[in-house]
């Protein structure tokens, strides 16, 4: 998915290993992406505060999206071929996976993860259905990416350490400001595609359909009819 020369796009990929979908966006995103000369930047971001932003509850904060949800991206993993294993519990605490993604992170890109690391995080997750948040699997994880930073001669930063806690508010300010709204969110030339169900039509802003030069900013062009209470 790397590439140069003149043709060479950059997308950045928003994500927090808690979202099932992210977790299917990412394992898909490869297909999507073939024949493409393109470098991909991963950002993690806590999906919590971008709804907290937006006032919004999560799916799985919600009973009856929360049944939906589980049965949906269940269906949508069977019908892509893409394992995904329904975690012990969830929702559940991501922060601990975010940071030590975030650990992981290196000068020239302070705020990114590469593949490997991105794959360990939603691995850890959505393979096996066992508790994301036990501190033993967490432990084997920290160490297994240290092991990948040892190997690759690349510093390793505390997870719990004040530089990482800042990378992430960092990419969460910066998703924030961009309007995003949920995970997984997919930037390319300023453009957002948010969700799994939008990788075919990030796929065609990359094959250059002309439809995101008529269409794309005029279908947003609405007024607001009515505003519900809150």
């Amino acid at each position: 998915m790397t590439g140069t020369g003149a043709d060479l796009r950059e997308i950045d990929f928003h994500y927090d290993p808690i979202s099932p979908y992210a977790h299917l966006a990412f394992e898909r995103l490869p297909e999507a992406l073939m024949g493409h000369s393109v470098v991909v930047r991963y950002r993690p971001v806590l999906f919590a505060a971008l709804l907290k932003a937006h006032g919004q509850l999560g799916p799985a904060e919600i009973p009856a999206k929360r049944d939906w949800t589980y049965r949906q991206v269940s269906w949508l993993a069977h019908r892509h071929g893409v394992r995904l294993d329904l975690p012990a519990a969830h929702p559940f605490n991501p922060l601990p996976l975010l940071r030590l993604g975030l650990a992981c992170a290196t000068d020239d890109a302070p705020g990114d993860t590469n593949r490997y690391v991105t794959e360990q995080l939603f691995h850890h997750v959505w393979h096996g259905g066992l508790d994301a948040a036990d501190p033993a699997r967490l432990a084997e994880l920290q160490a297994r990416l240290q092991e990948h930073m040892a190997q690759r001669g690349k510093p390793w930063s505390p997870p719990d350490g004040e530089a990482v806690k800042q990378r992430l508010r960092a990419n969460t300010d910066e998703a924030l400001a961009l309007g995003l709204f949920g995970v997984p969110a997919m930037v390319v030339d300023g453009r957002v595609f948010w969700g799994l169900d939008a990788l075919p039509m990030l796929r065609a802003c990359l094959d250059g359909d002309a439809w995101f030069n008529t269409q794309w900013a005029a279908a947003a062009d609405r007024p607001v009819g009515v505003h519900r209470p809150t």
